[in-house]
């Protein structure tokens, strides 16, 4: 074990599985001695991992002794208000924050036509979520809201504490199963979702998309003081960018004629310039590879079918950006 470790915290839950595998193409592969294991042992020795709730991740970078790195969604980062340093979109896990109603709502297909309804029939509007914040800003932001209830803040109700002064617009803090409240306990709610299954098999429909966020990497502010520390989170910092970097990539083989190689080339797409090889024992016929977009691939069939054989395509496990992290 060495001497120096980097504590990381990752998310358990929902994001656990995706973040072990994208783990697992970064050459970190993670160990899990149960389904209960909350530290699982990683393939790098210098670094420790825990797991905990993605919604505690930010706030647990902070001060001296606190992890060094995490992974959690913006939406989080943004609700804590955490001062972390954002380092890394990973661009999975993506979420949508949305405004659910009950499907039956017809008439009702927005924040002011709910904010309005209400109002009208002197009813109190009760929101469920585990996002305070963004809910607390979302409303206060809304033209109806301001309309009707000028600079009041809604009134937010935890177990622990209750604040704002508008009672009319209640947001209750939620500890989970959040689409399952209406209508007995609130009216309407505020959650994240990936594919809005779960919003509709509870009788629930989306009409308003508030944000969007997806996993990204977050570092404690002192860990990149730290001169051993910050060299060591460059070196995960390659390895996670290489994993996005090799999704959105493809590595074509082929052989070509000389005669045709130049009119591969003027179309060809690459990384830098694409490597090219005479073919051993093969006068006339070179062998060309090259490192294209994946979405370049399917427009480039034509030429490649005219002039070139024997093509392979292979999706890389990682591109490393070596030169952009120093």
């Amino acid at each position: 074990m060495s001497e120096r470790v980097l504590k990381f915290t990752i998310p358990k839950g929902s994001l656990q599985d995706i973040v072990a595998s994208f783990f697992e193409r970064a050459g970190l592969k993670l160990l899990f001695a149960s389904k209960r294991d909350y530290r699982p042992s990683v393939s790098d020795p210098e670094i420790s991992i825990k797991l905990l709730r993605p919604q505690e991740i930010p706030n647990y970078l902070i001060g001296e002794n606190a992890f060094d790195l995490g992974i959690s969604g913006i939406d989080w980062v943004k609700e804590t208000n955490a001062d972390v340093d954002l380092l890394l979109d990973l661009e999975i896990g993506a979420v949508s924050i949305v405004l659910c109603v009950p499907s039956n709502w017809e008439k009702i297909n927005s924040l002011d036509d709910i904010l309005q309804n209400y109002y009208e029939d002197s009813k109190t509007l009760r929101i469920s979520t585990e996002y305070l914040t963004l809910s607390m800003n979302y409303l206060k932001e809304n033209k109806t809201y301001r309309k009707i209830y000028g600079e009041k803040t809604p009134l937010v109700i935890t177990p622990w504490k209750s604040w704002g002064e508008n009672e009319r617009v209640k947001i209750y803090l939620s500890f989970g199963a959040t689409e399952a409240k209406p209508p007995e306990e609130v009216d309407v709610i505020i959650d994240n979702t990936s594919t809005g299954t779960t919003i509709k098999d509870n009788n629930l429909k989306i009409v308003e998309i508030i944000d969007r966020s997806t996993a990204v990497l977050i570092a404690n502010k002192n860990a990149l003081l730290d001169g051993w520390k910050q060299e060591k989170i460059k070196d995960v910092l390659v390895l996670l960018k290489g994993v996005i970097e090799a999704r959105k990539k493809l590595h074509i083989f082929m052989n070509v004629k000389e005669e045709n190689l130049n009119k591969i080339l003027v179309e060809l797409p690459a990384l830098k310039r694409p490597t090219i090889s005479k073919l051993a024992g093969n006068e006339g016929w070179y062998a060309v590879n090259t490192i294209i977009k994946k979405d370049e691939f399917l427009g480039l069939i034509p030429q490649l079918r005219k002039y070139a054989q024997g093509l392979v395509v292979h999706e890389p496990r990682q591109i490393l950006p070596l030169g952009e992290t120093q």
